[in-house]
């Protein structure tokens, strides 16, 4: 079961559920942005989107992908869409993983799916295999519905 259906099955009205929804969500509403960001590079962009997301009501997490071995010696991989050295030449996640609350006319909220490939400022597409890859999980999001694009910072949302 849903919240929604919860909701509706107590005669909740939806303003009510956003209303929870806004408070529960109200002490996770702030982004910690190192004061020293330097919003001319890639990480700098990534903090100043990050504010931006929550400055919109938007969530975006970091997702850090990569491969080693664990204290046991075994070989992990980590990140979405990185199951496989082959899988992960051929799609790779973005920075920035979140969900944008979208309010449908009967006043009920869903989650849209949000990705964020980060690049520093004045970046522009080369094609590299690194970027093709990139850009195949943003196509396959935006595919489904999601929301997924390359940026270089605030106004990407």
């Amino acid at each position: 079961m849903t919240i929604n259906a919860w909701a509706k099955k107590w005669n909740i009205p939806a303003e009510a559920l956003n209303d929870l929804r806004r408070e529960l969500c109200a002490e996770n509403d702030r982004v910690y942005m190192p004061p020293q960001s330097n919003i001319f590079t890639e990480a700098g962009a990534l903090n100043s989107v990050r504010l931006e997301a929550s400055e919109k009501g938007l969530r975006l997490w970091r997702n850090n992908r990569g491969a080693g071995k664990d204290e046991y010696g075994n070989y992990i991989r980590w990140g979405l869409a990185n199951e496989s050295k082959a899988v992960n030449e051929v799609i790779k996640s973005s920075d920035l993983i979140g969900i944008r609350p979208i309010t449908l006319l009967n006043g009920a909220i869903i989650g849209q799916f949000v990705a964020r490939e980060m690049k520093r400022p004045g970046w522009k597409f080369t094609g590299t295999k690194e970027e093709n890859a990139q850009l195949n999980f943003l196509r396959l999001i935006a595919a489904l519905g999601g929301d997924a694009q390359f940026s270089t910072g605030r106004g990407s949302l």
